[in-house]
């Protein structure tokens, strides 16, 4: 039979669904027998509806087979639809007839299981109720970051995911054998990017990036989606203005378009449509500052950990800005400050409630001489970085860029613990499969 002779689970919740006939297909999230009746809750991709069977109208066979199918198993059913206030969403399906596709063995999955085990078989794990809803937030925030980029007239460009080069460090860098030559999985889409913004201007990629980090933290996978931006013309101070628009317009856009998902993953709607540009910005310096007042043991040149940025934000509504860090702490590319040589012209946006960095900008540097004594610093070969530093020498101009980790973003939306409940299949130090 034809996709198109079913019905989805959804149409029995339509305002003229009651009365009609429907012929529904999918898995079996729960079932149970009370003497002559079956209660089966049907899931398909529109959601879940419940379906009641009766012995005397599906026959001793036909409820025997029902009867036994396991959660997650597969079955095809036709009847009616009817209101019944003490079914989920005051609707039923009196079946008529169900046909099982596939009975199933026993579903391993169940609650209060170890969050090992629950790693271990994430392949099934990922059917549950609050992954599907995870999962269905994350796909409507991409649609929505590329809907605002298009707006903003963003071209989306597809740079490489094997590189020649480390763009960062290659401490924190996937190298591989690539043919007998060293090779990396990226970390970065950002020098790509600015070789494309030159014929282009306005330019971004959502890719992979991996980093090698042996970081155990509730915020850090080694594997993640990662949205980059470079805009041409471009100081810090409209950096920010850009990512504050786009912020403001995922938050309201998936709020808006998601609100049952949300609210049952615990981030009421109405919080995110909330979240109103312009939001509050402070330096790096005066970030230590009120750190030290707190009692932090840190100085002028330690770098922002997990500790310190969820007291910077644990009380904030908004995200924060903190702006200006030291330049050893952060990459070769980012343009120093003329008002201090110290800093460089860079800006990181925390997510509030203490959920930490989640967009990492900065401006570029445009001068040769200047990028070379910074890679020379960093014991990197300046050879390996000849094709970047052409960009400088042919037509260079103004210009700034960031990276947003989807991951980080949707985990601070969905109130999540930890990262890896924001991917299907989550890559950490100490786990790669399935």
């Amino acid at each position: 039979m034809s996709e198109g002779s079913f019905d989805p689970v959804s149409r029995s919740f339509a305002p003229d669904a009651v009365g009609s006939k429907v012929h529904l297909r999918g898995w079996l999230q729960r079932s149970r027998s009370s003497g002559g009746i079956l209660f089966l809750l049907l899931r398909d991709r529109t959601g879940s509806v419940q379906v009641t069977g009766r012995r005397d109208i599906l026959g001793d066979d036909g409820f025997s087979a029902a009867e036994h199918v396991q959660v997650e198993g597969a079955v095809e059913v036709e009847g009616t639809v009817a209101e019944d206030k003490r079914a989920p969403g005051q609707r039923e399906v009196r079946a008529s007839t169900i046909t099982v596709l596939h009975a199933g063995e026993p579903f391993p999955m169940f609650a209060d299981q170890t969050e090992e085990f629950s790693l271990d078989h994430r392949h099934l794990a990922i059917r549950s109720p609050e992954h599907v809803a995870t999962f269905r937030v994350k796909a409507e925030l991409l649609r929505a970051l590329r809907e605002f980029l298009d707006r903003e007239e963003v071209l989306e460009t597809t740079p490489p995911v094997l590189s020649g080069n480390a763009a960062e460090g290659g401490s924190e860098a996937f190298q591989i054998d690539y043919f007998g030559r060293p090779g990396y999985l990226s970390q970065t889409a950002q020098l790509y990017l600015e070789a494309l913004l030159f014929p282009h201007e306005r330019v971004y990629a959502l890719t992979p990036s991996f980093r090698a980090e042996k970081s155990r933290t509730p915020r850090h996978l080694t594997e993640y989606l990662h949205l980059e931006v470079e805009l041409a013309w471009c100081d810090l101070d409209h950096l920010m203005e850009f990512e504050e628009r786009m912020v403001e317009y995922v938050c309201r856009t998936v709020a808006d378009r998601r609100p049952s998902e949300l609210g049952a993953l615990g981030r009421p709607p109405e919080e995110l449509r909330k979240i109103v540009a312009p939001f509050r910005r402070m330096r790096y310096s005066e970030a230590i500052d009120r750190l030290v007042a707190e009692g932090f043991p840190i100085t002028f040149g330690s770098d922002l950990g997990t500790a310190e940025e969820r007291a910077l934000t644990l009380e904030e509504h908004s995200p924060v800005f903190v702006t200006h860090y030291p330049r050893d702490l952060k990459a070769f590319y980012m343009l120093r400050s003329p008002d201090d040589p110290r800093t460089v012209e860079a800006a990181d946006l925390l997510a509030p409630e203490g959920y930490g960095e989640m967009v990492g900008g900065s401006c570029r540097e445009t001068d040769v001489t200047v990028l070379v004594e910074r890679l020379q610093a960093k014991g990197v070969d300046v050879r390996e970085y000849e094709w970047y530093l052409d960009l400088r020498r042919h037509g260079s101009i103004p210009h700034a860029g960031f990276g947003l980790g989807i991951e980080r973003i949707l985990r601070w939306m969905l109130r999540r613990d930890h990262i890896r409940e924001t991917t299907p299949f989550p890559r950490t130090p100490s786990r790669h499969t399935p």
